[in-house]
């Protein structure tokens, strides 16, 4: 039986025009086994914090969470957020894999015949084609986004699916779309996503968020702002250069 690995993915700045030059798609991955022991370390973090509210006598009515997000970076909250970056860093069964496009405007969908749709899953499928392994079996999970979610999820099962030549689905196993608040690595896929596209985007507004930022680049020895080699398995980047893969869009 195929060991089986959950990738969790997000993306920051997708559109085509949300007046961002940049493009950020990552995702978090681990073996599926330790799933619920790593949301266990991440919610403890939450309440190690207090920020998740204590139950009452009806926990499902009243039930709240924290959610993790790189917008939600603050002075306020850096321990917390310092901690989980460090939890990250520390946690050998978790691994994060982010493709920039670092200028969307230098884009020439027409002159190859495509369309920004086309162009975003195929940044999908780079992002994910160096944690996907033929001798695992994949579940991927999607934050939902907007009203198109459905239809996105389905082509990019499909985009993965005939690359693999996974006709039986034994590689993919399922393509999922999910509500971020609910699923702690969804969030942690957020929070170091947007640190690559704050950096890439040339920003150091926040005190915070620069403090986090040089976390990151402490920890993973990286500036952020250059590929790293594609076997690189906690940290991966890969910076999209227009010049030299325009062609293949």
């Amino acid at each position: 039986m195929r060991e089986h690995i959950n990738i969790y993915c997000d993306e920051s700045c997708h559109l085509q025009n949300d007046k961002q030059s940049v493009m950020v798609l990552g995702a978090i991955h681990c073996p599926a086994s330790k799933k619920d022991e790593i949301f266990l370390r991440i919610d403890e973090l939450k309440r190690k914090y207090i920020l998740i509210p204590k139950y009452n006598k009806h926990p499902k009515e009243n039930r709240t969470y924290y959610e993790i997000k790189w917008n939600k970076v603050s002075k306020s909250q850096i321990d917390f957020y310092r901690d989980i970056i460090d939890y990250f860093f520390d946690d050998d069964d978790l691994s994060f894999r982010v493709l920039v496009v670092p200028d969307k405007s230098l884009l020439d969908y027409e002159k190859y015949g495509h369309t920004h749709d086309t162009f975003y899953y195929k940044m999908y499928f780079s992002m994910l084609k160096a944690i996907l392994q033929p001798e695992f079996a994949h579940n991927i999970y999607i934050d939902i986004k907007d009203t198109r979610s459905r239809e996105k999820v389905h082509k990019l099962e499909n985009v993965l699916r005939n690359d693999k030549y996974d006709y039986n689905k034994e590689i993919i196993k399922k393509v999922q779309q999910v509500r971020s608040h609910e699923v702690e690595l969804v969030q942690l896929a957020d929070l170091l996503i947007g640190a690559v596209s704050y950096v890439s985007r040339g920003l150091n507004t926040s005190e915070a968020k620069n403090e986090l930022i040089e976390l990151i680049r402490h920890r993973s020895r990286y500036s952020l702002l250059k590929s790293t080699l594609i076997k690189e398995r906690k940290f991966n980047i890969f910076i999209w250069e227009s010049s030299k893969y325009i062609s293949t869009i």
